[in-house]
């Protein structure tokens, strides 16, 4: 298969509101996921164990999640599994001691619309369309089109479609549109 690159993905880390944890490091959110960090006071939060919801391992979010932060398959078996960005957020809001990671867009948007939950700022960097888009936020996967080697035309054309102005502006209400 050849790939397309039409859009890049932020991976949002999410707590709950009541979370005093704002500000963590790529290597925190590393450790966390990885069960090396297991209370949140270690992180300057609360004294509480950390719960961690984690995604199927089928899940191209988690692939890409594990390999941006050098830890595929160290997230512990235990740890709860959840199939969608919705359940993962309405697990976080309102439980003080978990965190998830979601598409950056969902968490926005959750925030936007009053649900009680933060995105955690990493490495200095705020979670945002422009960081992802300059490559200042690391927490970030391409969003690609998959085609054969040798694509009929009509695909040739749809991936023009999908990186000129009016497809980008389709792609950027989920993404970040990539601008090659």
């Amino acid at each position: 298969l050849t790939a397309a690159p039409i859009a890049w993905d932020g991976i949002a880390v999410v707590v709950y509101s009541a979370n005093p944890t704002k500000e963590v490091t790529t290597q925190q959110v590393a450790a966390i996921f990885s069960g090396k960090v297991t209370r949140w006071a270690e992180l300057s939060g609360q004294g509480t164990v950390i719960q961690l919801i984690d995604r199927p391992r089928n899940q191209n979010i988690r692939q890409s999640f594990e390999e941006v932060l050098g830890i595929v398959e160290q997230i512990p078996k235990a740890t709860k599994v959840v199939h969608s960005d919705q359940i993962a957020m309405s697990t976080v809001a309102g439980n003080v001691s978990a965190v998830t990671y979601t598409s950056l867009a969902i968490a926005l948007d959750a925030v936007k619309y009053g649900v009680d939950v933060n995105v955690l700022m990493i490495d200095q960097v705020e979670a945002a369309k422009e960081t992802v888009r300059n490559g200042r936020y690391k927490l970030r996967r391409p969003v690609l089109l998959l085609f054969r080697k040798e694509p009929p035309a009509v695909v040739d054309a749809f991936v023009a479609f999908a990186l000129s102005e009016e497809g980008r502006a389709i792609v950027d209400e989920m993404f970040v549109a990539y601008r090659p």
